[in-house]
């Protein structure tokens, strides 16, 4: 009776229709981890209601967390930051903000390990550009997929933008405070 089921054991291949005439270009390792970061957010956000007001700001502070660590790789390795949150962990634009600011900050000291020729400013510098890097990147992925489910407006839209503006005064005051204990 499994006649018309196919057996594991057949390829998942499929050969180009005969019109075919060019292929996509093949994506690399870091396009190809972004497309499965988006896809499981995507599938995730299927599973939970969207409508609830604080699933955006877990949403945004996933994609800056992700960013970040793809910035910090080159420098810091892999996942350098981690983010874990359960149905208690307040996502308000403060909280969000400042667990972004302090998990990014918070390798200041071993950027400058890895970056031992440079001086103080120049290392100061360089860590904000690669952080705020993925802070942005982090912010418009989450922006695009609020956008794709249709749910970037009033109030989530909002927060997203306070929040950002949060994150930009604490990296600014990261900078001050550093720049006073040089």
């Amino acid at each position: 009776a499994s006649a018309s089921t196919p057996s594991a054991s057949t390829p998942s291949t499929s050969t180009p229709s005969v019109g075919s005439v060019s292929t996509p270009a093949p994506l690399s390792e870091s396009q190809i981890s972004q497309r499965q970061f988006n896809k499981a957010i995507l599938e995730s956000q299927q599973s939970v209601s969207i409508g609830t007001k604080d699933q955006p700001q877990a949403l945004l502070l996933k994609a800056a967390i992700e960013a970040i660590n793809e910035q910090l790789a080159p420098y810091l390795g892999e996942d350098s930051l981690s983010v874990t949150l359960d149905n208690n962990t307040d996502v308000s634009p403060e909280a969000t903000a400042s667990r972004i600011v302090s998990q990014s900050t918070a390798f200041f000291g071993a950027f400058q390990n890895s970056n031992d020729t440079l001086g103080f400013e120049q290392q100061l510098e360089k860590f904000l550009q690669v952080i705020g890097g993925g802070i942005d990147q982090g912010f418009s992925e989450a922006r695009d997929i609020l956008d794709s489910l249709q749910v970037l407006e009033g109030d989530v839209a909002s927060n997203i933008n306070k929040t950002y503006d949060l994150v930009q005064a604490g990296l600014a005051s990261f900078k001050e405070q550093q720049l006073l204990n040089a």
